[in-house]
């Protein structure tokens, strides 16, 4: 399983950063200590990252978890 962040071309590289790691669950205290910025930097990042309009998905590789398997069997 992996994240991707569609529409991620709009956002500045720290942007990208920040929503990544929220985006795993970092608190925005962790965030900032881990780049090295203030938790209010780090906020305005993430409000900025919002505004552009990005979209998160989780892309989990292999089968449909089950969903279409009685398709298969119905046809």
């Amino acid at each position: 399983m992996h994240i991707e962040i569609r529409g991620a071309e709009r956002l500045s590289f720290r942007e990208r950063q920040v929503v990544t790691l929220k985006e795993m669950g970092r608190s925005t205290e962790q965030i900032s200590q881990q780049l090295g910025l203030s938790s209010s930097t780090v906020a305005t990042l993430y409000h900025r990252a919002r505004g552009k309009g990005y979209e998160v998905v989780i892309v989990i590789p292999g089968d449909s978890m089950g969903l279409f398997e009685n398709l298969a069997e119905e046809e």
